[in-house]
């Protein structure tokens, strides 16, 4: 399920690298729980509207954002929260949420991205490597990261995930995150596999720290 989370026009300027106010915002209204874990099954998105400028970001109409999750009794929680408190950050208030059930899907499915797609490989180093779009070894671990998923949430369902590398305008990001960079990738990606598997991608997103407003999908 999703939920799309409309918000007023901001009154203090967003820094470039916002995600931290997102994540603040989703874990207080989810209050306590169990989900502060390093394997998210939700994905947050990032705010569209925006008009960037040479110190930040304004929405001068608001922004639009969503939150996913295959447990639905989690975005429930996080309704009701917004319910309560409907501040979010920089003057940025909640006017409207909407819920999305989880459409239906084919066994292959591509799919833009809203956050960057973030991957980690640690072999060989303990901080982990940033693997881009155009590493050959991009797809193992984006599938081996979602079959993980689907193994926490007790499904078994054959999925694979890739980046769509016929997209020309693939790019980096550098996304500063408690003080850490991450370099993560703008391109869509093609999930295939049992159509409940692609449903299930389409609320947990792809790719590493999902639960920080990475690799959420369109």
């Amino acid at each position: 399920m999703r939920i799309h989370i409309s918000l007023s026009p901001n009154t203090e300027i967003l820094p470039f690298d916002y995600q931290h106010f997102l994540t603040g915002t989703f874990h207080k209204w989810t209050g306590e729980n169990t989900v502060h874990d390093d394997v998210s099954l939700y994905s947050i998105g990032w705010l569209d509207g925006g008009a960037p400028n040479k110190t930040g970001i304004n929405f001068p109409r608001g922004a639009a954002w969503f939150i996913s999750s295959w447990d639905d009794e989690l975005l429930r929680q996080i309704i009701s929260g917004a319910m309560k408190d409907p501040d979010t950050f920089c003057g940025m208030k909640v006017t409207e949420i909407k819920i999305q059930q989880t459409p239906e899907f084919d066994g292959r499915t591509r799919f833009a991205v809203s956050g960057p797609v973030l991957i980690r490989k640690y072999e060989t180093n303990p901080k982990g490597d940033h693997l881009l779009f155009d590493n050959p070894e991009s797809g193992f671990y984006l599938t081996e990261t979602l079959k993980r998923k689907l193994l926490k949430a007790g499904l078994n369902h054959e999925c694979s995930v890739s980046f769509d590398t016929s997209y020309s305008k693939a790019k980096t990001k550098l996304v500063k995150i408690n003080n850490i960079s991450n370099r993560a990738s703008m391109c869509p990606v093609i999930v295939e596999g049992d159509p409940e598997a692609v449903k299930f991608a389409w609320n947990v997103g792809v790719g590493h720290c999902t639960g920080s407003a990475f690799g959420a999908l369109r």
